[in-house]
């Protein structure tokens, strides 16, 4: 687990406004709600043209058919996955986790586009706080940042791709 946020990196300089879909499973609806906002605060600090669509889903297993809808729309530069997986006492909170982080990065393969995830798994609700709500090690910030450095990265190769 990382301890330190990524820098917020510069804004974009590509002429269309850059399009997010935020897809949000509305299970511990404080946490998540508290991703959304951070996450959409965040794109809009960077660029404040950021387009946002957001998508709920009843949970987070859930999230991965939305995110192919989504995907299969052409409708976005990237997608944004937050949920929030409460560990019980139980295995099923790993077998949701590895199932959603398998169907995530499937669709990010399929269709070459960025799905950051931050679908979280998390021990008890004071390591949701810290990584929701809290701002030192806030995911939703990080979502926002690695959303954007994914975006350059594509601006990169597609630049570089067209013909000199």
């Amino acid at each position: 687990m990382s301890t330190k946020l990524p820098t917020r990196p510069p804004k974009l300089h590509s002429v269309s406004a850059p399009r997010f879909a935020i897809v949000a499973s509305e299970y511990n609806p404080d946490f998540v709600q508290a991703l959304v906002n951070n996450t959409c605060k965040e794109l809009y600090q960077i660029d404040e043209n950021s387009q946002i669509d957001l998508f709920g889903a009843p949970g987070s297993f859930e999230i991965p058919v939305i995110a192919e809808m989504v995907a299969s729309s052409h409708r976005c530069d990237v997608i944004i996955a937050l949920g929030l997986i409460m560990q019980g006492k139980t295995k099923h909170a790993e077998f949701i986790a590895q199932s959603v982080s398998h169907a995530l990065q499937q669709i990010a393969l399929k269709h070459s586009l960025p799905v950051i995830h931050e679908v979280l798994l998390v021990a008890d609700e004071k390591e949701a706080r810290e990584r929701c709500i809290d701002k030192e090690l806030n995911r939703g910030l990080e979502a926002a940042r690695a959303a954007f450095a994914m975006l350059r990265v594509k601006e990169k190769l597609k630049n570089k791709s067209q013909p000199r």
